[in-house]
């Protein structure tokens, strides 16, 4: 029997050797084939990279050979290459699409398949049902048989985000900073930035360890424990994380405090707004921050809520022009670069912040809770059996749930998942509190978000969540 192949938000994802096998390997690349044969232009070729991933290597060479025996010429990575690296070098050499070997930010045992469109950004949801159908009818199609070249994508790409970020005005700030590449394939690369651009730095975890010892290469805690130790002990003015391939970001303050994704994706959208005033609309997932409305507000931008996956935001930059859009998971793009998320960029326009308001990251952090009030955020990954998970989610649904805990349920909004919101305390102008469910499609996993004016609000309302997902 034909084992099923389920599409997340952003590719495939399987466990190595039960799911992610190199047959199933060969049946996403003959999909991605024929989607590039009947809705792109072939003649222009495919990008094909990689991360530190086991088998991520072997893996990419067997999707480069399913794609050259459909008659499409690859350009392969010669080594392990960021995500957003593949995106650029698909914009920027005008191929038909890109196909990333990786798993980004799961656990070592891992790993999957992304399919880049031709913009340099991540397929579309339309894109993507194109290629669903494709892997269902056992697509594989044969052709004269194209080249594979060898090809170095990061020299490209380091180029591009330095001229993207003030390196100058960095390296005169006078900041330190630590970086973590968490052993993926953003490793040595920030390194090297700071190292051309005189900045100084401490890194850890640069070394290629596809078990990814002690942790998932998810920038966020506990996995970060040791870039808060490292800022600590060096006296960094902040730190900076990405993910297993690189396009998400995480950061930790000068006090060794963790600065989650949505105190980034705020201290970015200020700047943009207040000092570079860059045109444009701005996106947010459905599972981020309230904070970034009240920004968009002062400002006068219009903010557009969509579904979690960057997909969903790189679609409306193909819309409109978004002058910055981001997710919960560290995931964050500009249309006037590409429509893709992208941790090292991330991390220059960060210090570029810093250098500009002379702060260090905590302090940008402070200024953002002080004008637009207390915002805290907590996230649980609750993992439990299919009916547990069907079961719960089908109860918040239902209209007869009108409370959770203590609070009442003042509305709820379906977007993706099931949001409440609640009539707790937010503290005067701090953070309306709201509690997201949201089930994985793909595995026996259902994910809570809350968002509440203190931290003792949220990990109330997080505990209230999970009894009430175990039907307590």
């Amino acid at each position: 029997m034909t084992q099923e192949i389920k599409f997340g938000t952003d590719g495939w994802r399987g466990i190595i050797a039960d799911d992610f096998t190199f047959d199933n390997v060969r049946r996403v690349a003959g999909a991605i084939a024929s989607y590039v044969l009947d809705h792109e232009e072939p003649g222009r070729g495919v990008v094909v990279g990689y991360d530190t991933r086991f088998a991520s290597q072997r893996a990419a060479r067997i999707a480069a050979e399913v794609l050259a025996g459909a008659g499409i010429a690859i350009k392969l990575a010669i080594d392990y290459t960021p995500t957003p690296a593949i995106s650029l070098a698909v914009k920027s050499m005008g191929a038909a699409g890109g196909v990333v070997i990786t798993s980004s930010h799961n656990p070592w045992n891992w790993n999957g398949v992304k399919f880049k469109g031709k913009f340099g950004g991540s397929a579309t949801p339309a894109m993507m049902k194109v290629i669903e159908a494709k892997v269902r009818a056992g697509a594989m199609p044969n052709g004269k048989k194209g080249s594979i070249e060898e090809v170095d994508l990061k020299r490209a790409y380091i180029e591009a985000v330095c001229g993207f970020a003030d390196m100058e005005l960095i390296r005169k700030a006078n900041f330190k900073f630590a970086i973590d590449s968490m052993y993926g394939s953003g490793r040595g690369l920030l390194a090297q930035i700071f190292n051309d651009h005189g900045i100084q730095h401490v890194a850890i975890r640069q070394e290629l360890n596809p078990l990814f010892p002690g942790i998932n290469p998810e920038p966020i805690e506990p996995h970060i424990a040791l870039l808060q130790q490292t800022v600590v002990k060096h006296g960094c003015h902040a730190g900076f994380a990405t993910d297993g391939d690189a396009d998400r970001i995480g950061a930790v303050a000068e006090d060794g405090s963790f600065v989650d994704s949505h105190k980034i994706f705020s201290v970015l959208l200020r700047w943009l707004l207040e000092r570079k005033k860059w045109p444009g609309d701005v996106v947010r997932a459905f599972n981020t921050t309230l904070m970034l409305d009240r920004i968009a507000a002062k400002h006068r931008r219009k903010l557009h809520e969509c579904p979690i996956g960057f997909k969903y935001i790189a679609d409306l930059m193909m819309e409109r022009e978004i002058v910055i859009g981001g997710e919960e998971s560290g995931g964050i793009g500009y249309s006037r670069y590409l429509p893709e998320r992208d941790g090292i960029l991330n991390s220059l326009l960060l210090a570029n912040v810093m250098a500009e308001e002379g702060k260090p990251l905590g302090q940008l952090v402070a200024d953002l809770q002080r004008e637009f009030g207390p915002h805290h955020y907590g996230r649980r990954d609750l993992h439990i059996p299919e009916d547990v998970k069907q079961s719960a989610i089908q109860r918040a649904r239902s209209e007869q749930t009108k409370r959770l805990g203590r609070y009442s349920v003042l509305r709820k909004d379906g977007l993706d998942g099931i949001k409440f919101f609640l009539d707790a305390s937010s503290n005067g102008n701090g953070a309306e509190p709201w509690i997201l469910f949201r089930a994985s499609g793909t595995e026996p996993l259902l994910r809570v978000y809350a968002e509440a004016a203190s931290p003792e609000l949220v990990e109330e309302i997080l505990s209230s969540a999970e009894a009430f997902v175990n039907g307590q």
